[in-house]
């Protein structure tokens, strides 16, 4: 739970995210910078009519903890001046890092980086859609097939000064169907590491304690089962999951 002074303290905006699909403020509590996402900025989607995504939002919060690799920055539900939304700690990527990019084919690097798919660019041009080989990525693309991320684009990953990843913008998760869309498919096919499995199984465990009685409020009812379907499935086949249907099997616009 975020600390009291976060939830009853003034949420004071500060600007607003005018690229977002939806309504995103920057706000500051005290000194500590967030983004804001009220529910009644919230656009319908034909493909998530139940519940809100504010509520989807923190309910990938709660995951990302149970796992533990520290993918989804401290998200919570609270009052603000548009009325009640999440609220996120805001963090500052290295604007000299990029987790997630397009390349010319002909420049990807043979070591360290995982091509995704190629493509033309508005010049006709070969580019490739590439992203890391690191421990980070490979945890946040378990993630993803966790909860069924249909959005995961390139700047939906924030690269750190650090070396760490964080993962933002989880509206679009948990549906009952199959939804993965992603632009970290380096790892398709490959098996599952044992802390990754161990990952997915504390979700699992969790799902009949406290974590699923936090979700209880958060997502529907078939909801939550698919994603303890989902859990056993990854561990059953114990490799990283494939496209599936007939959607695309990377979001749109890539970045």
């Amino acid at each position: 739970m975020p600390a009291p002074d976060l939830v009853a303290a003034e949420l004071t905006l500060t600007g607003r995210i005018t690229t977002a699909s939806n309504a995103t403020f920057l706000g500051s509590i005290g000194d500590a910078a967030v983004v804001y996402k009220p529910m009644t900025g919230e656009h319908p989607l034909w493909d998530f009519p139940d519940g809100a995504l504010a509520h989807r939002e923190v309910a990938a919060y709660l995951v990302s903890e149970v796992l533990g690799w520290n993918i989804v920055p401290h998200t919570w539900l609270r009052d603000g001046p548009l009325g009640e939304g999440m609220v996120q700690l805001w963090q500052e990527q290295d604007p000299d890092q990029s987790a997630v990019d397009l390349l010319p084919a002909d420049e990807v690097p043979e070591a360290g980086w995982k091509q995704v798919l190629e493509g033309q660019d508005e010049n006709g041009r070969v580019v490739a859609l590439v992203h890391e080989d690191s421990l980070a990525l490979r945890r946040m693309a378990v993630f993803d097939a966790v909860v069924n991320n249909a959005d995961r684009k390139g700047d939906h990953v924030l690269a750190m000064s650090d070396g760490h990843r964080y993962g933002v913008d989880h509206g679009l998760t948990f549906h009952s169907d199959h939804k993965l869309r992603t632009v970290l498919w380096g790892w398709l096919g490959d098996a599952l590491t044992a802390e990754e499995l161990e990952g997915i199984d504390r979700v699992s465990d969790g799902l009949q304690g406290e974590l699923g009685r936090h979700l209880t409020d958060l997502l529907t009812p078939e909801e939550i089962v698919a994603l303890d379907t989902r859990c056993g499935r990854l561990r059953s086949v114990g490799r990283f999951p494939a496209p599936g249907g007939r959607m695309s099997a990377v979001p749109w616009p890539l970045f």
